[in-house]
């Protein structure tokens, strides 16, 4: 069993950035679910998943899925540090991709 280890954020403001893509996203013909993650790794943010989901669609209405001859699942990528460095870094994004969608919320992190 493992001790719980307190956040150094616990209690405190917090912002979430939740970005909105697919698996076929690129940027410059890599991943670009990757390149966020490298991107948010640099930023030293305080941490970052990516959810991946089984179906959806987004706002031009085309759904996204597995399918036998094509995948593109869509995926959502959670991001959570304080608010200027969420500002920050979503700044820094800012063209890497078209039609990307990112929502941001103010949260607070707690210890459970």
């Amino acid at each position: 069993m493992t001790a719980a280890v307190e956040s150094r954020f616990a209690g405190r403001p917090a912002r979430r950035l939740t970005i909105w893509l697919g698996v076929r996203d690129r940027y410059r013909h890599a991943s670009l679910e990757v390149e966020l993650m490298k991107r948010a790794r640099k930023a030293k943010l305080m941490g970052a998943t990516v959810f991946e989901g089984r179906l959806g669609f987004g706002t031009e209405g085309q759904v996204h899925r597995e399918h036998v001859f094509s995948d593109d699942r869509p995926l959502s990528m959670v991001l959570v540090d304080t608010p200027d460095r969420i500002d920050r870094f979503l700044r820094e994004l800012t063209g890497l991709a078209h039609g990307i969608v990112a929502t941001v919320e103010d949260v607070e992190i707690v210890d459970v």
